[in-house]
């Protein structure tokens, strides 16, 4: 459940502009605001079935827009190959590389990244 409450999070950060503000609202408050259907429900005035079928095609428009722009995957890959620049970096200073002071801005430039 964690695993997709973190990805539906990540979705939302890529493709949230792209839903309308009821799939917004509703995503927000079942996801970030760890509200129940039914508080929800209460709160936007409908049913608990509405928010379940909102949230349901929400998700699944997510994931088709990320089948589509694989932005999610986009990211994942480049932060690998942040990570392998990182560790190349990282051992060129161990070993004593004459352009230290490069490298170490390098190195801080992708750690900023990474974060």
């Amino acid at each position: 459940m964690i695993e997709k409450m973190m990805r539906v999070g990540r979705l939302y950060d890529f493709y949230g502009d792209l839903l309308t503000d009821r799939q917004r609202r509703c995503i927000e408050l079942h996801y970030l605001q760890d509200l129940s259907l039914g508080e929800i429900a209460a709160e936007l005035g409908v049913s608990r079935q509405a928010v379940n079928d909102i949230l349901r095609r929400t998700e699944d428009a997510m994931e088709q827009y990320e089948n589509n722009l694989h932005l999610l995957h986009q990211e994942r890959e480049q932060k690998e190959i942040l990570q392998q620049v990182r560790s190349l970096i990282d051992e060129a200073m161990t070993a004593g590389h004459p352009a230290d002071e490069s490298l170490r801005r390098a190195l801080a430039a992708v750690d900023m990244i990474l974060k």
